[in-house]
């Protein structure tokens, strides 16, 4: 790769975002640490500065058309171009559940933030990752994503079975498979990637994986050079669709 590399990561201002970026400043990306709350990204930065990381804040709401064009806007006015993009925001809801019983609104929500909100920020920057010379585009999703393991009643997760959730991340692995096959040719590579059950907000620290774990294969991915597109892996290997 013959660029300094420019990465955006989006829900980055805490949790496996936030470790994504570390770990990635620290191998000399430069940073672009999205985030909704303005003060809590802005102290990451900080946070991110202290340890001698080139990074800044990028203000973007997946829940705001307005926010997402101009995250891009600013983007293209200050750095010109990304070169690896993120997409780590997501969200849960407590009213989520089983099919029977999941309240609509809640999946509503999660589905407007984990998978339309991501496919309309991603639109809304291919302009500048088709200006990268060997871009990269990494949807963070779950195992929880995958229909095979959902079907399989000896998983270990079997019994974790959320409407909205589950169904968010299987709809952005398919997203990952349909834009992986349309960027082949512009060279951009799309994947999709498990991080495990990490200790985040999101769960409420019951995963029983570091943070530095759960960022291990989107940071392998986001470093790679070459190899193939329209993935779904894990720091254990491949996932199952």
């Amino acid at each position: 790769m013959t660029q300094h590399r420019i990465t955006l990561v989006t829900g980055a201002n805490k949790g496996i975002g936030l470790e994504v970026a570390r770990q990635l400043g620290r191998a000399g990306h430069t940073i672009l640490l999205g985030a909704r709350d303005t003060g809590r990204g802005q102290a990451a930065v900080e946070n991110l500065r202290s340890e001698g990381i080139e990074a800044r804040l990028v203000s973007i709401d997946l829940g705001s058309s307005e926010s997402i064009k101009a995250a891009a806007a600013d983007i293209e006015r200050q750095e010109g171009r990304i070169d690896v993009l993120v997409n780590n925001a997501a969200i849960v809801d407590t009213a989520d559940g089983p099919a029977g019983v999941a309240d609509l609104a809640a999946v509503r929500r999660i589905f407007d933030t984990n998978f339309f909100g991501t496919v309309e920020a991603t639109q809304a920057l291919l302009p500048l990752l088709r200006k990268s010379d060997a871009a990269r585009i990494i949807n963070v999703s779950s195992g929880l994503g995958s229909i095979a393991l959902n079907a399989d009643p000896s998983w270990e997760y079997a019994a974790v079975k959320f409407l909205g959730y589950n169904g968010s991340k299987a709809a952005l692995n398919l997203f990952t498979v349909i834009l992986a096959a349309e960027l082949k040719d512009a060279g951009i590579r799309v994947h999709a990637v498990n991080p495990g059950y990490t200790a985040t907000d999101l769960n409420g620290h019951s995963g029983h994986q570091t943070l530095a774990e759960g960022a291990q294969e989107i940071v392998r991915l986001a470093q790679a050079e070459g190899g193939e597109t329209g993935t779904f892996t894990s720091k254990d290997g491949t996932d199952p669709w």
